[in-house]
This record gives C-alpha cells, sequence and structure tokens, in this order.
C-alpha cells in the first residue's frame, strides 16, 4: 500500500493536535498552515474545498496561540481547524449549498452544529462542496468541480458530503462536518477511506429546516473513531429550533470506546435485498468479520436478512420532500439546476399527498422490521457499498441501466438509506483495501439511540485493525 509518510504527519488528527498543543509540541498558527498547505497542493486536482478563509484562520490560530499561553482555553478543540460542509449555515460567510441558485446567500445565524462548533474552540478555515442542495450520493458538482477521490483521482468521493471526505482522507484539515439524509457521510466515507457515523436521528440538532428533515442527519467525519467520539460528545444535545432534537446523552462516548468491551450478539448480513456485491469488497468484508470472529467478544451469525426493498418508499420521500420544496423555491431558475435536480424537481409535481402519506406508512412498516432485528440482536454489520467508485463526472456507475426515478443513485446505496428511513445510528469504517488499492467499508448499525454500542464496538475494530496508518500517496497538483 503505497503511503505518502509526510503528509500524513504534517496533519494529526483531533485528540492527536489536542494533545500535541497540550505538550507545547505544536501551535495553532502551524497546524492551520500546514492545513492551508495541503488544500493549496491538492484541492486544484481533489475539489475538495470552494471558499478557503486562509487570513481569518491564520488570524484565529494566532490568537489561540496567545491565549494558550496565558492559561485560556475556549474548549476541548482550541485552535483545532475544521472544514464544514458548504450546507451548513455560517453566520457572514457565503453559503452556497452546492447550487448556482445560491451562490450570493450569506445567512445571518449559525447553524446549531457550528456554534458549538466555536464554542468547543474550533477555527473554521473554509467550506467543503457538496452536491446540489445534497441531493444525490455522487460527487458531480457544477460549483465546486466533480469531487475526486484522494486513492485515485480518475474516481468519485462519493456524496454528498465529497469535499468533507476528502479533506479528511487527504490530511486538509483534522476533521470535517458533514450530513446524511440517505448515506451521505457513510458513501464519501468508504470511497474515502475514514470514519463517519450518521447517528440517531436528532442526536445533533439541525437547522434550518430540511426538506427531508425526517431523514436528515448532522455529523463529524473523522479519521478515528475516537475522535468522532469526542465530537459527538460536543456537538450533541437539544436546541429549541430542531423540535426532532434529542435530550443530552447521560454519558461521555469517548469514555465508552476506552472501556472494554461487553460480550455482543453481532449479526452479519453479507448483503441486503439480493443485492450484487463486487467481489473485491465481498473479500475484505469477509476477512474483517473473520477477525471480528475470532479477536472480539462476539456471539456472530452469519446469514442475509429476508426483507423486501423499501426503495420506492424512499423514492417518494425523497423526491416527495426535496423536490415539491425546492421546486416552489426555484420554480424561475431550474435552467440553473443540475439537471438530474431539476428532473427530480419534475417528478415530484406527480406526485400527491395520498403518495406522500401512504410512503410514511411504508416507512413504518420497514422501520418495524429493523426495530425487530434487535430484540435479538445487538448489532448488524454488511458492507457500506456493494460496489467500488466509479467515474467522478457521473452520478451512476456506468454499469447501471438508466430509470426513471428521482433518486437513481440509492439504487447503487441500497446498504445505507434504509437505515436513514429507520432512523438506526450506522457508521461506515475501513476494513481493507482492494488489489488495486480502493478502501473498503465496513457498515455497523446499531439499535435506536444506541450509538455508544456502535462507537465502542468500531473502537475495538480499530484497534484490531488500524486504518489511520495508510494515507493516499497524493501527487501536487500540476499547475495550469
Amino acid at each position: 500500500m503505497a503511503v505518502e509518510r509526510n503528509l500524513s504527519q504534517s496533519v494529526p488528527d483531533v485528540l492527536g493536535a489536542s494533545q500535541q498543543m497540550h505538550a507545547g509540541e505544536l501551535s495553532s498558527e502551524a497546524l492551520v498552515a500546514r492545513c492551508l498547505e495541503n488544500i493549496k497542493t491538492h484541492n486544484p486536482t481533489l475539489n475538495a474545498f470552494g471558499d478557503v478563509y486562509a487570513e481569518q484562520a491564520l488570524e484565529d490560530a494566532h490568537q489561540c496561540d496567545l491565549e494558550r499561553q496565558q492559561g485560556v482555553l475556549r474548549g476541548p478543540l482550541h485552535g483545532i481547524p475544521f472544514g464544514i460542509k458548504d450546507l451548513f449555515s455560517t453566520a457572514g460567510l457565503r453559503t452556497t449549498k452546492g447550487s448556482l441558485t445560491s451562490l450570493d446567500n450569506v445567512p445571518d445565524s449559525d447553524a446549531p452544529i457550528i456554534a458549538r462548533l466555536k464554542q468547543a474552540g474550533a477555527i473554521l478555515i473554509g467550506k467543503t462542496a457538496t452536491t446540489e442542495f445534497g441531493w444525490t450520493g455522487s460527487s458531480y458538482s457544477r460549483v465546486f468541480g466533480h469531487g475526486r477521490n484522494p486513492w485515485d483521482p480518475r474516481l468519485t468521493s462519493g456524496g454528498s458530503s465529497s469535499g468533507s471526505a476528502i479533506s479528511v482522507a487527504a490530511r486538509m484539515v483534522p476533521a470535517a462536518l458533514g450530513s446524511d439524509g440517505g448515506g451521505s457521510v457513510r458513501i464519501p466515507g468508504a470511497f474515502c477511506g475514514i470514519f463517519a457515523l450518521k447517528a440517531s436521528l436528532g442526536r445533533i440538532p439541525t437547522w434550518p429546516w430540511s426538506a427531508t428533515e425526517m431523514l436528515s442527519h448532522a455529523g463529524p467525519m473523522t479519521r478515528t473513531v475516537r475522535d468522532s467520539a469526542l465530537l459527538f460528545d460536543l456537538l450533541s444535545g437539544p436546541d429549541a429550533r430542531d423540535h426532532q432534537a434529542l435530550p443530552a446523552k447521560t454519558e461521555s462516548w469517548l469514555e465508552r470506546c476506552d472501556a472494554p468491551l461487553a460480550p455482543l450478539r453481532v449479526r452479519y448480513s453479507p448483503t441486503l435485498f439480493n443485492t450484487p456485491v463486487d467481489d473485491r469488497i465481498a473479500a475484505c468484508v469477509e476477512q474483517a468479520v473473520e477477525h471480528i470472529a475470532h479477536a472480539l467478544p462476539v456471539t456472530l451469525t452469519a446469514r442475509s436478512l429476508a426483507w423486501s426493498t423499501p426503495f420506492d418508499t424512499f423514492d417518494t420521500l425523497w423526491s416527495g420532500g426535496r423536490g415539491v420544496a425546492y421546486g416552489a423555491a426555484l420554480k424561475q431558475q431550474l435552467d440553473k439546476l443540475d439537471p438530474g435536480f431539476a428532473a427530480l424537481i419534475e417528478r415530484a409535481q406527480h406526485l400527491d399527498l395520498a403518495d406522500y402519506l401512504a410512503a410514511q406508512k411504508q416507512r413504518a412498516a420497514f422501520a418495524n422490521q429493523v426495530h425487530a432485528l434487535f430484540d435479538e440482536v445487538d448489532l448488524l454489520i454488511t458492507p457500506t457499498l456493494p460496489i467500488l467508485p466509479f467515474a467522478a463526472d457521473r452520478h451512476v456507475p456506468e454499469t447501471q441501466p438508466a430509470g426513471e426515478s428521482g433518486v437513481e443513485w440509492a439504487r447503487w446505496t441500497p446498504f445505507t438509506w434504509p437505515f436513514n428511513l429507520s432512523g438506526n445510528p450506522a457508521a461506515t469504517l475501513p476494513c481493507g483495501f482492494t488489489p488495486e488499492g480502493l478502501p473498503v467499508g465496513l457498515q455497523v448499525v446499531g439499535r435506536r439511540y444506541a450509538e455508544a454500542d456502535v462507537l465502542q464496538f468500531c473502537a475495538a475494530l480499530e484497534a484490531l485493525m488500524p486504518w489511520d496508518q495508510h494515507c493516499p500517496a497524493l501527487k501536487p497538483s500540476r499547475a495550469d
């Protein structure tokens, strides 16, 4: 496995950066400068970032260093730079939402997740790329340029949190923020070889309102499980602006990750809905499952699940929610939209309230099946995705037949979005590499509100199969 050692050493993960700063081995200003240098070097090829706040980030870092010298810390993330998905509202900073229709949009207020990140002492270094209004699982973008995979820039990074995954995998930042309405942190997490957890709905409050609020989650994207646990500890908790927000947690998930793993009942499903899985992915996942069965305190049952696909349900809810809402708001600007998103809006015009309510009923029936499984097991593991990355300029793989749904991307991501329908926490973590050197993701799903179980299990597996020493062997972008 090719590894770019200098790059991986230049930007530590979140906990590593915090420890080095506390020990006086690293300043915030030096860390921000390293991040900016990596962004300058690799962003022209990978298209991870849109707006980068270089001058302001360096000023903030300098101030953080002065405060540290005076014994003043803003919080646990004091002076650590982050990338921010360009769907999150940032007060006074442009939020394009990946759309040509929103290039001049400057919010007045921070989203709750942004406010909490700042309160913890973090520095916003820039906005990361997203697909238009986060509508697809690819990295196709006319605003940022198509997101490219750090392991092979010819290929997609996945989306819609494309830039956040790229920026973390390519060591442009220690961590970044993403959102997930159908797999949007797990898809690029798997393709780019990083960790990402979609928590239970409402664990981290979201605002402003989303057209698919019953499906959409906010959360961190990180290199390690423990970094993710730390960030969930800091970013979770209720907010009056999100009526779905959950009560405050009663335990530290970072501490839980460091505790011994108790015996668990684990179900391994090699596929879902009889979806063919690429042999290279299946081989990596099977090897990881063998490690789990022999080295961790689990009772593991390997058997596929006899669930029928809820694709039509997801299509109706996603197309109805986004298509109707954005169609009404953008009806005079359809010519500026990604043609795929415009087609989704057109499809939504043929849905009525009866269709939408029927889909909600179908969703409940599917969710009941999922929740019933967790009466028998503690965790479910599957491949995160059944395919490897395809060309960066496409929404769907070259081999996928044309379809008429508003969510054709959901056909190649059939293992992620079902757990947005059910609301279960679901994480992806790297579990190996293909012969071509592409990372493979393992998905770990828990019962509702049991993110701590998912994180603790993933931390144990991370210790068993460490991946953070692997880093894509990036080449500097050539000047035009």
